[in-house]
């Protein structure tokens, strides 16, 4: 396992939910608490069919720990983006980032057993493979205490419906799901590779940054994605062996998120 950050089972709130989070994002402003989006989000009807107490449960257990953390940036980041009509997908792969560094338990079923599985040619992934996960990380620790059976395969669930949601497996199928196609799209790896600059990592520190193994990406993978944005003039890279250097165009992030949403 990656780190021994604890498993919790804060999936509940909800999977991907990226519709969900769009809504929310469009009646988010700056340092408005979960209570008060939850407040806005029931008075202004925008989930209609949800209740009050489901409404204040996904922007207090899902938004909030994903979003608002750091004051907010993630937030202010992702509704910027969104109100310049960027491509769906792109925010589906932002919001995939932000759920995995909030949720352990799901980044490490995406890189220690998502990828492998894909990596070697498998055709789907079940639920036996996220229950067979689980019950390995509580061997090895990864929760206060030993989860019930029931909270094993609805756990497992979550992580599989999560995949799911952010187009890993396909949405069709209960106990088996078709693993599908996924690659990092160039402007997400360019939000990445500025997020990680902007967090005060260096060069090389950025280039191994466990989140790109999100994305099915090692150290080398991660410098041909590098060299593709510079083609596309986002930044400069020399490497040689050991050594990295990167020099960045952009100076903020806000110019960076410019950049993105030209095109």
């Amino acid at each position: 396992m990656a780190t021994a950050a604890t498993y919790t089972t804060q999936l509940q709130a909800g999977l991907g939910m990226v519709a969900e989070t769009l809504e929310l994002l469009r009646i988010w402003e700056h340092g408005m608490i979960p209570s008060r989006l939850a407040d806005r989000a029931v008075q202004s009807g925008v989930f209609s069919r949800t209740t009050a107490r489901r409404a204040r449960n996904l922007a207090a257990e899902m938004f909030a720990p994903r979003y608002l953390t750091h004051d907010g940036v993630a937030a202010e980041r992702l509704k910027f983006l969104s109100e310049q009509r960027v491509p769906a997908d792109l925010l589906s792969q932002l919001c995939f980032l932000y759920t995995a560094r909030a949720q352990r338990v799901f980044a490490d079923f995406v890189t220690d057993v998502f990828w492998p599985k894909y990596e070697a040619g498998a055709m789907s992934l079940s639920r036996k493979d996220a229950e067979t996960f689980i019950r390995q990380a509580m061997d090895a620790g990864r929760m206060h205490a030993r989860w019930a059976e029931s909270t094993v395969r609805r756990v497992s669930g979550y992580l599989m419906g999560c995949c799911a949601d952010f187009g890993l497996l396909a949405v069709t199928g209960k106990s088996d799901r078709a693993i599908q196609r996924f690659r990092i799209r160039p402007d997400a790896a360019l939000y990445l590779a500025y997020d990680l600059r902007f967090a005060g990592l260096s060069s090389k520190a950025v280039v191994q940054h466990a989140d790109w193994r999100l994305y099915g990406l090692d150290s080398q993978e991660v410098i041909g994605v590098l060299r593709t944005l510079a083609n596309d003039g986002h930044l400069m890279i020399q490497s040689s062996g050991e050594i990295v250097d990167i020099a960045w165009k952009y100076p903020t992030m806000k110019e960076c998120l410019h950049a993105i949403a030209q095109g």
